[in-house]
């Protein structure tokens, strides 16, 4: 190889391994009627109930369990682990957050059903409250903290991704 012609990456670099940043499956799905979109859809009482609840549950489950488990560990890992972790596991918290996220709006039409969005409802101040919490925490989740996992991905995608920077960014370095 002549010299001062190098492709790939340069000796010691982090090798990043293939990966899509959403995959195939998550492209062609189509509404079912067992999703929070078919309980949209059918405006049931028990189903608007079951996904709030159980986005709400699986949203600080997961928040909690990568937060307090899997982020010390990716602390304490070197630049090449963190970047193979990344790429496998960051590209279905893309999908999946942002789903458990806008779950919390699905009581919104429960809450019309049952007339408690009515300005003379008891609670009403709670459940503006309420809102405005959830409202905080989803532009959080989707303005700050997605945009981020997606910078981390599209400077992986790079040919000679800067593995210090990614790692940086998402709140990972050690």
């Amino acid at each position: 190889m002549p010299t001062g012609e190098h492709t790939g990456p340069p000796p010691g670099a982090p090798v990043v391994p293939q990966f899509e940043i959403v995959r195939g499956w998550c492209r062609h799905r189509r509404g079912d009627p067992r999703t929070p979109v078919g309980a949209i859809a059918s405006n049931s009482l028990w189903a608007l109930d079951f996904f709030h609840v159980a986005g709400g549950g699986l949203w600080t489950g997961i928040d909690l369990f990568v937060g307090l488990a899997i982020g010390p560990i990716l602390g304490m890992m070197s630049v090449q682990a963190r970047i193979e972790f990344s790429t496998r596991f960051m590209p279905k918290m893309l999908v999946i957050m942002p789903t458990l996220v806008s779950s919390r709006w699905l009581r919104v039409p429960a809450r019309r059903h049952l007339g408690n969005l009515a300005p003379d409802y008891p609670h009403h101040g709670w459940l503006v409250a309420s809102y405005i919490v959830v409202g905080v925490m989803a532009v959080i989740a989707l303005g700050l903290l997605e945009p981020a996992n997606l910078a981390v991905l599209f400077e992986l995608k790079k040919e000679r991704p800067d593995g210090e920077r990614s790692a940086g960014s998402c709140g990972c370095s050690s």
